[in-house]
């Protein structure tokens, strides 16, 4: 007589299986490119503190000469291009590219309590970090003490 093992309990079944078998039936159904794109959308966090805002916008590869920063009609708008790397004519050719290349823009609607000609900005380790500092002297809350 063989020996059945059953698992009565679901949460801890091997999922194991049936995600290998999602992942290999989804990879090979997605498209793959073997041309740099011509444009993409960098990834931003926004983070505010009671100094201001920061913004942390994802550009790995991208030189500090390649991004341009202005200010405009109460945006701020980031702009630039990721290069895509050359292929030699005798060298190994791209087989698949899964990484974003070309020109990009973001755009963000600053509200006024951020003064813009304090703004800082500084790009390490493939991180675009820019400031946007407070107003101290704009006042959007004020509580008033009834005397």
């Amino acid at each position: 007589m063989a020996t059945i093992l059953y698992n009565n309990q679901p949460a801890l079944r091997p999922a194991r299986a049936f995600n290998k078998v999602l992942n290999d039936l989804l990879r090979d159904t997605l498209p793959t490119a073997t041309e740099p794109s011509q444009s993409f959308v960098p990834l931003a966090d926004i983070l505010e503190s009671e100094y201001g805002f920061e913004l942390h916008l994802a550009l790995p590869g991208v030189a500090k000469e390649d991004v341009k920063i202005d200010f405009q009609d109460g945006n701020l708008v980031i702009s630039g291009e990721r290069k895509a790397p050359v292929a030699e004519e005798n060298g190994p050719k791209f087989r698949r590219m899964e990484m974003a290349y070309g020109e990009f823009t973001r755009s963000f609607r600053l509200p006024e309590t951020v003064e813009v000609t304090a703004i800082e900005a500084q790009l390490t380790d493939g991180v675009l970090r820019v400031k946007l500092p407070f107003d101290s002297k704009k006042v959007t809350k004020h509580h008033i003490e009834i005397q």
